[in-house]
């Protein structure tokens, strides 16, 4: 049996810094395209929704949160 490649980050996710009420992008890049990925802030799972949105474009991963507050950092 063949075992799969695990996935891993070839970039990882830096911090990034915006003023409050603006939006900022959080971007990671992986080993393989396409790759399902979970955006979490501690053990809380994010959805989509009107603050966070989730693109994919092959190996990147980027989440953008609109209207950012502190509760956010």
């Amino acid at each position: 049996l063949l075992s799969e490649t695990p996935v891993l980050f070839k970039q990882e996710l830096q911090n990034e810094e915006a003023k409050e009420g603006k939006q900022v992008r959080l971007t990671c890049e992986l080993s393989k395209p396409g790759t399902p990925v979970k955006w979490m802030k501690g053990d809380t799972v994010l959805c989509a929704s009107e603050k966070y949105e989730f693109k994919q474009h092959g190996t990147v991963a980027e989440l953008i949160i609109r209207d950012v507050k502190s509760v956010d950092a």
